[in-house]
């Protein structure tokens, strides 16, 4: 017989589901994590980087395939810009699968319950807790818990059964791995430009024993009728850079939505949503894994003692969540604002005007020292307060991105 009542119950057992687990089984609650797929780790759809910071948090060194000391960031035009240092670390290439798998299994470890080839199909919230019903290995199971957390990815069920809004923006994200590609090892390549990512970038990640990961990713809007695989094409095809792709052989592909912009609500009565759920995909990345680890983290404490005390209404929660996800809102928002004005909303001649200048010594200098690529807002308003040659951006960026 399956247990059938819970503390909470997780849709979702990815990172950010099976950290939330980890760190609220460690406390004594009893959670279950509901996973639609046969699976963990598939289908894969992340470039798979992960910040030294959220691999120090697991400590899952063994999912590493390869580790990234700077990129290689290419102008419209072929401009070079060169962030990192050779045996500096800057983040961490993973095996997806394997990573994902690890975080779920400290989950379990702490006392969670994993159930795989499960998704919700109904789900009622009532005074004395919500009223889940279940399909698991195609049995139809009612379940109840006094929390349900949403954290089933960009497509969310959570969200979309509870009417918790839409992220902001939804980009589109392309990715192949091949072998044979012409890289640097231990650096990945960056190329803009509107041929090939318009308002955003495409990169070449290596991922270990010779092989790499080329992905493209940017908005419909922007894309204007164009397919992010068509993108794709033309990047292999660049006169400025396909004599790097002409001998690469694709083991796979993969493509999935990037949602980025906090949800309206990401709260209701003994409902919550973090990670891609809650649209918190980091918008000059794509990356979801560190941003839904601190989503978690940083409203641990309270949050646990409300399910102690079965105070889980929709202003208790609000009342642990608002300044915790307030300031990362507030932080998305303005790393969007920084990434419109230096690359997404220009054309290609002012962003390689913006490579001409981002390629000086001493803006090289700049970067390498302030730039984080879990901080994208300090470099950005660094770039704008101190280089004369961005000083003009100061007007547009408004006083309220520059002084807040």
């Amino acid at each position: 017989m399956k247990q059938t009542d819970w503390d909470v119950i997780i849709v979702g057992a990815g990172p950010t589901g099976g950290r939330t687990a980890t760190h609220l089984a460690s406390l004594g609650h009893s959670v279950l994590m509901l996973e639609e797929h046969t699976e963990i780790g598939r289908p894969f759809q992340c470039a798979g980087l992960v910040t030294p910071k959220a691999m120090q948090e697991v400590g899952l060194f063994d999912s590493v395939l390869e580790e990234v000391d700077g990129a290689r960031i290419h102008g419209p035009s072929g401009t070079l810009v060169p962030v990192g240092t050779d045996g500096k670390l800057r983040t961490y290439v993973v095996c997806r699968k394997k990573f994902d798998q690890g975080v779920v299994q400290q989950g379990m470890q702490a006392g969670a319950t994993l159930w795989l080839d499960s998704r919700p199909t109904e789900a009622v919230v009532k005074e004395d807790g919500v009223v889940l019903n279940v399909e698991s290995l195609g049995q139809e199971i009612e379940l109840t818990c006094k929390l349900l957390i949403g954290c089933d990815g960009a497509h969310s069920w959570t969200r979309r059964h509870f009417k918790m809004g839409r992220p902001k923006e939804m980009m589109i994200g392309f990715q192949a791995e091949v072998l044979g590609y012409d890289g640097n090892p231990r650096w990945l390549d960056m190329y803009s430009g509107s041929e090939i990512a318009p308002g955003f970038f495409a990169w070449v990640i290596p991922s270990g024993f010779g092989s790499h990961r080329i992905g493209v990713w940017s908005t419909p809007e922007r894309l204007n009728g164009r397919s992010v695989e068509q993108c794709y094409e033309d990047l292999k095809n660049h006169p400025l850079w396909k004599e790097r792709f002409e001998n690469i052989h694709e083991i796979a592909r993969f493509c999935g939505p990037i949602p980025s912009g906090m949800v309206k609500k990401t709260v209701r009565d003994r409902v919550l949503l973090l990670g891609d759920a809650a649209g918190m995909a980091k918008p000059t990345t794509g990356g979801g894994i560190g941003p839904g680890f601190q989503q978690i983290s940083g409203i641990l404490s309270r949050l646990s003692e409300a399910i102690l005390l079965d105070n889980l209404s929709e202003k208790a929660l609000t009342k642990i969540t608002s300044k915790h996800f307030k300031f990362m809102k507030k932080d998305q928002e303005k790393a969007r604002k920084l990434r419109n004005l230096l690359v997404s909303d220009v054309i290609d001649g002012e962003l390689d005007r913006h490579f001409d200048n981002f390629a000086k010594p001493e803006v090289l200098d700049l970067i390498n020292e302030i730039g984080d690529i879990e901080k994208p807002v300090p470099l950005g308003l660094a770039l704008i307060k101190k280089v004369p040659a961005f000083r003009r951006l100061a007007l547009r960026a408004g006083s309220k991105l520059l002084f807040r």
